[in-house]
């Protein structure tokens, strides 16, 4: 049951760092999309945008699936118990 805890905290935590790398690519199109550039054509544009769009659609996913990694961690006692235990770890 420890391991699968440990599986699911890990999971949790890659899960979050893949929705933050996905925000922050998505929010780089989307600057590229609302800074002004004459040299971009309509095509281009949508293709920003679009690229934009799902990026960040794909950033809610990973959070969700953070977070659903996280509830069934707090469900369970040892869940409980790695995830307080991981949280001591980390404050100075």
């Amino acid at each position: 049951m420890k391991n699968e805890a440990k599986c699911l905290f890990e999971k949790m935590v890659d899960f979050k760092r893949f929705a933050i790398a996905l925000l922050a690519v998505g929010s780089f199109f989307y600057l590229g999309l609302i800074i002004p550039d004459t040299a971009n054509t309509m095509s281009e544009l949508y293709t920003m945008a679009g690229s934009s769009a799902v990026f960040l659609m794909g950033s809610i996913y990973f959070f969700v699936l953070a977070k659903r990694c996280r509830t069934k961690l707090n469900e369970t006692d040892e869940g409980q118990e790695f995830l307080m235990k991981n949280k001591r770890n980390k404050t100075p």
